[in-house]
């Protein structure tokens, strides 16, 4: 376990970038996202969340993976190379760890996508955590601990001085690359280390999302939840505009685009939203025809598809952006109360 005063943070990210990129929360234009780090940039790891989770790192909105190019009667096709570039991402938060887990399970499964894989490769993921959980979290039911996230390497902060403890190779592998801006964590720092923990563990408790009725959702009968009739009640406000989508940290769908440049071909890859009218159109014909049957398919994917098919692991984290951001005040803590509450028949 090491720390540092955090009036010498900057001293720890000259570190870290010597000898790898490294993104951290920096405030643009009054938003808070993952941006490279440099000495000018405006860090804020006081900020609860990003707008956008740190997803864009590993699974970046638009990507070029392929260029085709037609010289007379033949096709030459040129496979864009992974990103090969070490980097590290500071300051993500328990929810956002969670969800590179959930991702893994898409992009990781047979056949690998290896973008994706590259790039969690190269990754290396230092949390931080929650000191001041918001209202409109609920990542703690869905097991996740705001007060001990996941990934490489974890970052709290306790008084003046920031504890950092490494999880994995990874992240001891990091925190020796970067030991002489780091000093040996005393008996006292390990002492109120707990004892921040136990504080954040307190407020936790105290949110008012903190028990939502997951467990009925996950005696639901698949076809019977299809079949409820309250999703066209709860549907009737969707505008079906995709900011929940694009802000969620585990949404993975997307589209194959390609651009003609003038010169040849680029095929990208970039996000798309289940909640869009032309979502899976293909040839003249989309199998969801209503805003209410794309409403439904984003909460059922989510809590009914994803966790059977992925050992009762829900596509939701907890993060709470949704219920933020969403202009008419649609999420997804609405469909799991009502969902799993008893009157869903």
């Amino acid at each position: 376990m090491k720390k540092l005063s955090v009036k010498n943070s900057d001293a720890l990210f000259e570190a870290i970038s010597a000898s790898r990129a490294l993104y951290l929360p920096i405030e643009k234009a009054g938003k808070v996202d993952f941006y490279p780090w440099s000495k000018d940039e405006k860090v804020r790891l006081d900020a609860l969340q990003t707008t956008r989770s740190a997803k864009d790192l590993f699974f970046p909105q638009s990507e070029c993976f392929a260029k085709f190019k037609l010289d007379k009667n033949a096709i030459s096709v040129d496979p864009v190379a992974p990103a090969d570039e070490k980097f590290v991402v500071f300051g993500v938060r328990a929810c956002d760890a969670r969800s590179f887990e959930l991702l893994d399970k898409v992009f990781l499964a047979d056949p690998v996508d290896v973008m994706y894989q590259t790039r969690r490769a190269n990754g290396t993921i230092v949390t931080l955590a929650c000191a001041e959980p918001e209202e409109t979290c609920f990542c703690m039911n869905f097991g996740i601990d705001a007060s001990a996230p996941g990934g490489d390497a974890r970052a709290t902060f306790v008084g003046g001085s920031m504890i950092l403890e490494a999880l994995t190779e990874k992240g001891e592998k990091l925190l020796d690359e970067v030991s002489t801006a780091l000093e040996d964590a005393s008996k006292d720092d390990e002492k109120a280390l707990a004892d921040e923990k136990e504080r954040i563990a307190g407020i936790l408790k105290k949110l008012p999302f903190s028990s939502l009725p997951l467990d009925n959702i996950k005696k639901q009968d698949e076809l019977e939840a299809v079949q409820w009739w309250k999703w066209g009640e709860l549907s009737q406000g969707c505008l079906g505009c995709g900011t929940c989508t694009f802000v969620c940290p585990t949404c993975q769908c997307y589209d194959i685009r390609d651009f003609d440049t003038g010169h040849g071909i680029n095929r990208f890859r970039c996000w798309d939203s289940c909640m869009f009218w032309e979502f899976t159109q293909a040839a003249g014909h989309n199998p969801r025809l209503t805003q209410m049957e794309r409403f439904r398919q984003r909460f059922m994917h989510k809590l009914v598809y994803f966790p059977k098919n992925n050992g009762g692991d829900f596509s939701c984290v907890g993060c709470g952006r949704c219920v933020r951001k969403c202009p008419s005040a649609l999420n997804i803590v609405k469909v799991i109360k009502e969902l799993g509450g008893s009157d869903n028949e």
